[in-house]
């Protein structure tokens, strides 16, 4: 996507038993070239006063080595369809020059932290094809996203063994959530130690 496009974000998760090594020998033996090393994104969320989280939208700062990407994510549209097996949402997204200033911003604005999770992944793509594989290594486990067009994610789903039953279209943050309700020492955050 370019910076500053919107348009509707299609996706599923698929949690992964078998950790980042299996989740690589899969897509590569379906021959998914490497589109994107494996990185560590560092994602903060931000809030004021639960309103965004209580629409069901966020606004968050990503961290890619030295590079920052704000985004805003809509309310999920799959809520409302029934039978749905997709988290279809609006996505706006930009390169931010300074990540300290656009926080400060934000705090002025009244956008304070609400949660920070981390992950290391690793993209892949086939050129001319509509979506992108991705492997991520998450402090609860390994977790590919398929993110393209349904009738893509459905068929990429297939050549990869993977059935829709096991489509997650919940959030890291409601994951994370679901972890601690079962791991209640778990820090408050889903960072890496």
């Amino acid at each position: 996507m370019a910076a500053s496009d919107s348009y509707v974000e299609t996706e599923v998760k698929v949690r992964v038993p078998g950790g980042a090594d299996a989740a690589r020998a899969l897509i590569e033996r379906q021959g998914y070239p490497l589109m994107d090393a494996r990185t560590l994104e560092s994602d903060q969320l931000f809030d004021r006063n639960g309103e965004l989280r209580q629409g069901g939208r966020i606004l968050r700062l990503r961290k890619i080595g030295h590079r920052a990407i704000a985004t805003y994510k809509g309310p999920a549209l799959s809520e409302t369809e029934p039978g749905q097996r997709y988290k279809q949402r609006e996505e706006v997204e930009f390169d931010v020059s300074n990540a300290d200033a656009f926080e400060r911003m934000l705090d002025r604005l009244g956008y304070v932290p609400r949660f920070r999770y981390e992950k290391f992944r690793t993209k892949f793509a086939t050129p001319g094809e509509p979506g992108v594989v991705s492997i991520d290594e998450t402090p609860i486990g390994v977790f590919l996203e398929l993110e393209g067009r349904p009738a893509w994610i459905d068929r990429t789903a297939a050549q990869l063994g993977l059935s829709p039953t096991e489509y997650l279209t919940i959030s890291y943050g409601s994951l994370y959530q679901e972890y601690r309700r079962a791991h209640p020492t778990a820090p408050e955050d889903m960072i890496f130690a």
